[in-house]
């Protein structure tokens, strides 16, 4: 009886192995050049494309799409990825991985019922793209609303240390007289006031970056209407840290005396808007820097809500005070970028290709199915729906079993 039991449980195990093998479907991802002059971020390394071809994935990338962070083709192709000469066989792949959001032309290259993944960027989205991506029943996903069993947004925290750490060094460049700033040294030393340093969001990016402005011996003070955040970033950062909710008269005084305004408040998915007056700018001193890193999420200053616009300058000045705005202050340092972004592709697409491809990994994972704005073609995401006006459906309506 015992040796039967074996056999029968061994009998077991091979049958549910066999179903999973079949489930793991082979899904080709199609990785396209960017637009390399604005953006130079890779969605996967080639470790990652090795672990990926390892797990039944084909790999297609454009050549030369890995060189804005130091690999080459032949990196690549060591790898297990196939190297293709142009965006057109990319764009035929099952899955297209991207960093910036389609274009018309890379819609029209796609094939019907295909899928993109890509950030959401919505003011480089329009509504005849939408049109035509529904047309075309793609499935369109952003990285920035999709989250994980703990209901942690990943893309969004990881990109948003590396943008709120970044912003105090791209600040210290600013303040230089290397680049026409005031000749400021970041920072403090004795027998000098310290810069003032004020950052508006206490989210991951806020916290970052006040913890890089501390450590350079800065005065921070940081802005938030949200309690719990703020007496996060002090149970992190200590006492050093000012914290005060978005109080006019307060924000007053403090913008009169700051050196440096970092703009890192979180807008997606949200329903109040705060943003920062013309009149708040116009009381900053003269020479003062901001930058605001949520351009692409429309700005956090009256200001900068102009740098949306295609063709706008990234680095301009306004009242007197400079400002720098540009999409995605992460593709400075795109290699480190690109590096964060793999290492969540790897856990996403294994758990993906166990579950039989995007579609099946949907209906079984809530997180991953909200980071979908169209299905089939469909708006299945109320603050891009709302954004364009475009009715919402709730996408459980295509997920059998959701």
């Amino acid at each position: 009886m015992m040796y039967g039991s074996q056999r029968s449980t061994s009998f077991v195990v091979r049958e549910l192995l066999q179903k999973v093998e079949k489930q793991r479907i082979s899904v080709v991802i199609g990785i396209p050049c960017e637009e390399q002059k604005h953006e130079k971020r890779v969605p996967l390394t080639p470790e990652t494309v090795a672990l990926l071809v390892e797990s039944g994935y084909r790999v297609l990338i454009e050549a030369g799409a890995g060189l804005t962070i130091n690999y080459t083709d032949s990196y690549y192709a060591e790898s297990g990825a196939e190297i293709v000469d142009s965006a057109a066989e990319v764009f035929q792949a099952d899955l297209v991985l991207k960093i910036l959001p389609p274009t018309m032309d890379e819609i029209c290259m796609m094939r019907p019922r295909s899928t993109i993944f890509s950030f959401l960027y919505i003011h480089k989205l329009s509504l005849p793209l939408l049109e035509l991506m529904s047309e075309k029943k793609i499935n369109a996903l952003a990285y920035e609303l999709l989250y994980d069993d703990m209901g942690i947004f990943p893309f969004v925290t990881s990109i948003s240390e590396i943008e709120g750490t970044y912003s105090i060094t791209l600040a210290a460049e600013l303040l230089s007289n290397a680049h026409g700033g005031k000749g400021i040294l970041l920072g403090g030393i004795p027998g000098i006031s310290p810069t003032e340093v004020v950052v508006i969001g206490a989210g991951t990016a806020g916290t970052m970056a006040a913890r890089a402005a501390l450590a350079m011996g800065a005065s921070v003070k940081v802005f938030d209407n949200d309690v719990v955040k703020l007496r996060t970033i002090r149970h992190e950062l200590g006492n050093l840290v000012f914290t005060s909710t978005l109080q006019p008269n307060v924000l007053r005084n403090v913008f009169r005396s700051a050196d440096v305004v970092i703009g890192a408040m979180q807008y997606i998915n949200k329903t109040h808007f705060y943003r920062i007056s013309n009149d708040l700018v116009r009381e900053m001193k003269q020479g003062a820097v901001i930058i605001d890193i949520r351009i692409a999420q429309g700005g956090c200053f009256e200001t900068t809500m102009e740098a949306c616009l295609p063709g706008h300058p990234t680095i301009f000045e306004k009242f007197g005070v400079l400002h720098f705005c540009e999409m995605s202050l992460s593709s400075r340092v795109a290699r480190t970028a690109s590096i964060a972004l793999s290492n969540i592709f790897v856990s996403l697409f294994s758990t993906m290709a166990d579950c039989g491809g995007p579609g099946n990994f949907a209906r079984f994972d809530r997180g991953f199915a909200s980071g979908f704005y169209l299905y089939g073609g469909k708006m299945v995401n109320r603050y891009v729906g709302n954004h364009f006006n475009i009715p919402v459906t709730d996408i459980g309506l295509f997920l059998p079993g959701y």
